[in-house]
């Protein structure tokens, strides 16, 4: 039966421990060695502009032995010229993996349920589960990944905010969300968090009580302006959860500072807090590789099932 990772939801905190052994394995010269993604061909159907992600996947899928056949929307058009159904059922049939990064979530949803391969969620408008479980390595590696460790997200309840939930439902930290009224994570990954029982969870709108003796401070792009939400009310929105020195100052006095980039420099983080000594961003980016190495090993070798 194969195995799909488009969200947490089917996955239980020792497979998601396996795939970060994996990733650290293969991180220590195994691809050399271990190559599951010989004589293979993985799909990486991209709606959407990336930099990280598809030079990450790509590198990765070589390392391992594999070929990467990247398809963009201009050239495959999805669900325009073609049903999503239709391409994960054909895509299927000539390739042993797909890696989606799609607009709406449900679209790769939608490729989970029709491909015959394994699917990879590479961000969608609901959750980017790779970027997470890279976070959650980078932070392994140095040690600092623990269920009392805090960390603080900090702004728009987006995709990495749920994504930071639904891991919370799975392994134990202690987790704090400090967002704008109107702007909170989903719901439901908020329920099913504190629900599980299994890492603290908590809700705190102020942004200076939120990362007081903070750990970690993470913090991601502001959403874009709407009709709704023009330029300067979103400003005034959004100010008091910058990521800057001043707030800073109430975290600890070793905190780590993240962000899954591309940042807005001046908007969400200070360009001095992004290239500062306490920031991991481009710690993060390199470690996507090693964690999605992983996944792709995981998911194709046996080892997750």
């Amino acid at each position: 039966m194969k195995r799909d990772l488009v969200s947490f939801a089917l996955w239980t905190a020792e497979e998601l421990q396996t795939v970060l052994r994996i990733s650290r394995e293969l991180a220590a010269d195994g691809s050399r060695v271990r190559q599951p993604l010989a004589h293979k061909t993985a799909a990486m159907i991209f709606e959407c502009a990336s930099l990280r992600t598809r030079v990450s996947f790509e590198v990765g899928i070589a390392q391992l032995g594999g070929h990467p056949v990247f398809l963009d929307d201009t050239t495959i058009r999805m669900a325009a010229r073609e049903s999503v159904h239709d391409i994960g059922s054909i895509v299927s049939q000539y390739t042993d993996l797909i890696i989606a990064r799609t607009v709406r979530h449900q679209t790769c949803v939608q490729l989970a349920e029709s491909a015959t391969v394994p699917v990879i969620n590479a961000l969608t408008d609901l959750l980017h589960p790779c970027q997470v479980l890279g976070d959650v390595y980078t932070l392994m590696e140095r040690q600092r990944f623990t269920p009392t460790t805090k960390i603080v997200y900090v702004g728009d309840g987006n995709t990495m905010a749920n994504s930071w939930l639904e891991c919370a439902a799975r392994l134990p930290f202690h987790l704090v969300c400090s967002c704008p009224a109107g702007y909170e994570p989903h719901p439901r990954f908020l329920e099913e968090a504190q629900a599980a029982g299994v890492s603290r969870v908590e809700m705190i709108p102020d942004p200076v009580d939120a990362v007081r003796d903070a750990d970690v401070v993470y913090t991601d792009v502001w959403p874009q302006a709407t009709p709704r939400v023009e330029g300067g009310r979103r400003s005034l929105i959004f100010k008091p959860y910058q990521v800057n020195r001043t707030l800073l100052k109430h975290a600890k006095s070793d905190h780590l500072v993240m962000h899954r980039l591309p940042a807005n420099r001046g908007e969400e983080i200070t360009g001095e807090v992004l290239d500062g000594s306490n920031s991991i961003a481009v710690e993060q980016a390199r470690n996507r590789l090693a964690v999605q190495n992983g996944i792709m090993a995981a998911l194709l070798d046996g080892s997750i099932r």
